[in-house]
């Protein structure tokens, strides 16, 4: 199993306080059944600055100790890169990984209460360059669960986005549980991760959200998303299932 959103390196964000938290994680991934993991620290989100550099340092670093406690996990480089005026600017800056080396899909996260003006020129800058935009977890914030056919333009314009694991069983609540259930259902969602930042807090839950999916929609269904994730690592083109929107329910007398 493939993990491709997690916050598993030590000391560099509000993941992984040190290397024992790291290798505390590590153990909980592949007692998941998790083999490889997408490192993915903030990057520019306000607080946390993590530059490509640095990053690939600090995977290395970390993949050391794995590897010398003989714990069977691969880790890659990447980031979960907050969307600012800035991007395409830190793209050209060599500052930003990707999540492939061939530089083609890039997780995106947008504020927790909004999705910036900016976003459509952004992603249309980004397309024409080749590369894909990767939303993630959407159905955390505040605009897609407000109505998560705004994520259906982006979809239209060839970018992806990440459900995060934990939303589907309900660990963020019944009220994101049940847009995350939407979006899976209208496929307006194409791959999960965990977007874990610890075994005490934001576990991983990847096992048991794929176990939920394929009781909801069939072992085919999680094979797909599986496989995006897959794609999106190696810098594959990808298979998306047709996504549909979701219908509104009329209230009336009858």
């Amino acid at each position: 199993m493939l993990d491709l959103h997690c916050h598993i390196l030590p000391g560099v964000d509000d993941g992984a306080e040190d290397l024992a938290a790291s290798l505390a994680m590590a153990e909980k991934a592949i007692s998941q059944g998790i083999t490889h993991i997408l490192c993915t620290p903030h990057h520019n989100n306000g607080k946390y600055v993590n530059p490509k550099s640095f990053v690939m340092e600090q995977v290395k670093n970390l993949q050391m100790e794995l590897d010398k406690r003989q714990l069977p996990l691969t880790l890659f480089e990447g980031q979960e890169v907050r969307i600012t005026g800035d991007v395409l600017e830190e793209i050209q800056q060599e500052r930003i990984l990707f999540t492939d080396i061939g530089n083609t899909y890039l997780l995106i996260e947008f504020p927790t209460m909004d999705v910036p003006a900016y976003t459509e020129q952004l992603f249309f800058d980004l397309r024409a360059r080749g590369q894909v935009p990767i939303i993630v977890h959407p159905e955390r914030n505040a605009k897609f669960r407000e109505d998560p056919n705004r994520l259906i333009p982006f979809l239209e314009m060839g970018c992806l986005a990440q459900l995060t694991a934990p939303s589907y069983v309900g660990i963020f609540g019944k009220s994101i549980q049940k847009t995350a259930k939407q979006m899976v259902k209208q496929r307006l969602v194409q791959m999960v991760a965990s977007d874990a930042h610890g075994v005490h807090k934001r576990n991983f839950y990847l096992k048991e959200a794929f176990e939920a999916m394929e009781n909801d929609f069939g072992s085919e269904y999680v094979q797909q998303m599986e496989q995006v994730a897959k794609d999106v690592i190696n810098g594959d083109a990808t298979e998306i299932p047709e996504y549909t929107e979701i219908r509104k329910k009329k209230f009336g007398l009858f």
